[in-house]
């Protein structure tokens, strides 16, 4: 299975790389994982603008990226869910793509767009935190479909 993360963020060195990179391997006896980070001009000028035309830009970066795959967009106003309806959304999938947006959310038509909208909760974090808890997720998600013990 290929399980691909796709944010809004620069791409930076960060003291949640060795994080990443542990939770990407313990991912890896179950999926292949890609981090997509993007980060453009027309996104920072957006930014200086309005909310709404930064959520205009992450649409227009990321709309590449959503088609044929189940796409998955983390939005505060997304379904809570407990872990186990999690793996659900990832039992039987050849490709998944979760996306993380910017900090002025998505556009409803970006959300129409995918599959599954989800919330990791009612608090706010940052795009780096949201990742560790994602892939902490996947992790866990898959944990669950095998049965393997993590999850308890």
């Amino acid at each position: 299975m290929n399980v691909e993360i796709v944010s809004i963020a620069k791409k930076e060195k960060s003291l949640y790389d060795p994080l990443y990179k542990d939770l990407t391997k313990m991912i890896s006896r179950f999926a292949t994982v890609k981090d997509t980070e993007i980060y453009s001009k027309d996104v920072t000028k957006a930014h200086t603008i309005s909310p709404q035309a930064a959520q205009k830009a992450y649409t227009k970066a990321l709309e590449a990226y959503i088609g044929k795959d189940f796409c998955i967009t983390l939005h505060p106003d997304g379904k809570l869910i407990d872990s186990f309806e999690f793996s659900k959304l990832l039992n039987d999938k050849m490709s998944v793509k979760f996306f993380i947006g910017g900090a002025y959310g998505f556009e409803k038509d970006f959300l129409d767009q995918s599959n599954a909208v989800i919330s990791l909760g009612k608090i706010t974090m940052s795009h780096k935190i949201a990742k560790v808890v994602l892939l902490e997720q996947i992790y866990r998600g898959f944990s669950i479909l095998s049965n393997h013990p993590y999850h308890k």
